[in-house]
């Protein structure tokens, strides 16, 4: 199964990473890259990962990684990294 990244998370993503980069540019590649592997691991068993807080279907999903929600949809043959977040409402606003 393919992995999606959509603007949305990517642009989030690198918000978050430039704000922890501030204090700390090693512990914002670390979390960067420990955040991929974990997202990486999505393929293998998608359905595991709680269903989605913020969606009211089956298929959308949140990974909870060290208090942000990733937030990701499942299709029959990829999976749409779509919405990163913390403490918000909703995980595209």
């Amino acid at each position: 199964m393919k992995i999606v990244f959509k603007d949305s998370f990517l642009n989030r993503l690198e918000n978050q990473i430039d704000y922890i980069a501030q204090d700390s540019p090693a512990r914002a590649r670390k979390f960067k890259n420990d955040l991929i592997s974990r997202i990486k691991e999505i393929p293998n068993n998608p359905f595991r990962y709680r269903k989605s807080i913020y969606f009211n279907s089956d298929d959308i999903r949140d990974l909870i990684f060290k208090g942000y929600t990733v937030v990701f949809r499942i299709t029959e043959d990829r999976i749409e990294i779509f919405g990163f977040v913390k403490y918000q409402n909703s995980p595209t606003d």
